[in-house]
């Protein structure tokens, strides 16, 4: 394995703002922006737009398509007549 051509792994602070959670990892993630973390020590920040704590799906927020809606309303335009041509 030719060292000179690994990417630097290090650990990095991943933040989403919108729902104040925070995590520390090791990644290969970049940043000029830094944070003083709980044990004292300063890490790059990586602000993202979305995680698990504001995504939809898992705080249960998500929406409903109302398909069933959608499935009336194509027989009701294209008719229910049932036969594939």
């Amino acid at each position: 394995m030719q060292q000179d051509k690994q990417p630097d792994y290090h650990e990095v602070v991943f933040r989403d703002r919108a729902a104040g959670f925070a995590f520390l990892t090791r990644s290969t993630a970049v940043s000029d922006q830094t944070i003083e973390w709980d044990d004292g020590e300063t890490y790059p920040v990586v602000d993202v737009e979305i995680s698990s704590e504001s995504h939809p799906f898992y705080t249960g927020k998500a929406r409903t398509v109302d398909t069933e809606g959608r499935i009336a309303r194509f027989e009701r335009r294209y008719g229910d007549d049932g036969a594939m041509t």
